[in-house]
């Protein structure tokens, strides 16, 4: 017999089925935002550029946890549905059992090691004597602490999406989100903490929000194929290499956004910690379009493998075509809006005025790039949902790390702090020209197959 979640990957109507993947998936990744968001703005309320540049200077080591969290999350989310298309469930629960408990012992060895080398790694990332106390009391409880939690929050909403349970997975990634907001306030002024205050937030709001995700796992376990007992965990059947080369690109991605980060705020302070502060605000504005583009893209990876292992690639079309044309007209409109609305966004965050003057000409310059990365988070993704290794990585160290960085120096070279921030929209067109290129071909070659039945290689292997 038939489950809901079956009918909708193959019955739905196709527009129907994509907004019920993506809208949630989309509601809580705009929530992740927001809170990422009000750490900033709280912090900004202490009226302290030397701590919001703290946390600037933090992302990046931050943002290694969602590098962890795809790699196991997305990776594990590609093979678990496809294994359902062909209705392997012994390899779906296989594989996450591996992906939650590989997952879980990464992120506390990275806690661990950013809390012994922080004496070599925070200089490393920009920190100075100004920011040095502020990232170490910051890093302690997100990392040291809260490393598990945080990859394990955003690794087990993927794999729950996985089961076509997208609702459920919002639902978990937007307690933890909801939880911070309320949360900061109360540590940050309430307890006196400021930005140590802001990362307890953190850690409590993301220990609560996987809690909740392993209640609905062992409520659900007739139902799904998750698993959190460790004697399913397998690294048999080539689970392992499948689950990590597909995840790959995405976590590459953050790494290479990392290292771009590192590279851009190791620029700035040389001119100003408001710089430094200013393009952090920025960017956590502007990661709000890239919260929808991206809630899109992965939202949709459980309909594309679904159809793409069942060999239905009529649905699979359908359903990326919808997805390209809703992530262009979102990304564009919210592009449109952080342009027009940069000074007094910024200037929501802190009251300082060179802060404020760089934080509004950084985000009108980033802002544009939100049509481009829709474009290249979707083709990263239907690469990542038919298995594909190779393409994904290239998309994503071109997007970021490969063109951005070269161009920042030359940039800094040619027109200083102003001018650093147009490497971003540089690096951005250049990945998406690079990801139509490679996906025409797929695309053609998807328009030669008919529906279920077609030949098609072994879906486990990629196109």
């Amino acid at each position: 017999m038939k489950t809901d979640k079956t009918e909708l990957f193959e019955k739905t109507p196709v527009m129907r089925a994509v907004l019920a993947l993506v809208v949630p998936t989309v509601i809580s990744q705009i929530i992740t935002v927001i809170y990422n968001m009000a750490d900033t703005f709280f912090i900004g309320q202490l009226n302290d550029a030397n701590q919001v540049a703290a946390a600037s200077l933090s992302l990046p080591l931050f943002l290694v946890t969602t590098g962890l969290a795809n790699l196991f999350g997305i990776g594990g989310a590609s093979l678990i549905s496809r294994s359902l298309g062909l209705g392997d469930t012994k390899k779906a629960r296989e594989t996450s059992a591996f992906c939650i408990w590989t997952a879980a012992a990464a992120a506390f060895l990275y806690g661990l090691v950013i809390f012994a080398l922080r004496g070599v790694i925070l200089p490393a990332v920009g920190a100075d004597s100004s920011t040095y106390d502020f990232c170490a009391s910051y890093l302690f409880w997100t990392l040291t602490v809260g490393a598990v939690p945080t990859v394990l929050n955003a690794a087990l909403a993927h794999l729950v999406r996985a089961e076509g349970y997208s609702g459920q997975a919002s639902f978990g990634v937007a307690l933890g989100g909801g939880l911070n907001i309320l949360l900061d306030p109360v540590f940050i002024f309430g307890f006196g903490l400021e930005i140590a205050g802001a990362a307890v937030a953190t850690m409590l709001s993301n220990l609560i929000a996987t809690l909740y995700f392993a209640v609905l796992i062992l409520k659900k376990r007739g139902r799904f194929h998750l698993t959190l007992n460790p004697k399913y965990y397998s690294v048999s059947d080539g689970i392992p290499g499948e689950v990590l080369l597909v995840g790959l690109p995405s976590s590459i991605m953050n790494v290479m956004g990392i290292f771009s980060n590192i590279t851009l705020n190791k620029l700035l302070v040389s001119y100003s910690n408001a710089a430094v502060a200013g393009i952090g605000i920025a960017k956590k504005i502007d990661m709000l379009a890239f919260a929808i583009a991206n809630g899109l893209s992965q939202g949709v990876i459980p309909l594309i493998g679904y159809n793409y292992s069942a060999k239905n690639t009529r649905r699979m079309r359908e359903a990326i075509r919808v997805t390209l044309l809703l992530s262009l007209a979102v990304t564009t409109v919210g592009a449109v809006l952080l342009f027009t609305c940069a000074n007094p966004l910024v200037k929501a965050f802190i009251d300082d005025a060179e802060t404020v003057r760089y934080g509004s000409m950084f985000q009108r310059i980033i802002c544009i790039t939100g049509p481009f990365t829709a474009v290249t988070t979707v083709i990263i993704s239907i690469f990542q949902s038919v298995g594909q290794k190779g393409k994904p990585l290239v998309l994503s160290m071109l997007r970021k790390g490969g063109l951005d960085v070269p161009f920042m120096f030359l940039l800094d070279a040619l027109g200083g702090a102003d001018a650093i921030a147009w490497a971003t929209p540089i690096a951005d067109c250049g990945a998406m020209l690079a990801g139509i290129l490679l996906f025409v071909p797929l695309w053609r070659k998807m328009g030669g197959k008919s529906r279920a039945g077609s030949s098609c290689q072994d879906p486990r292997r990629g196109l």
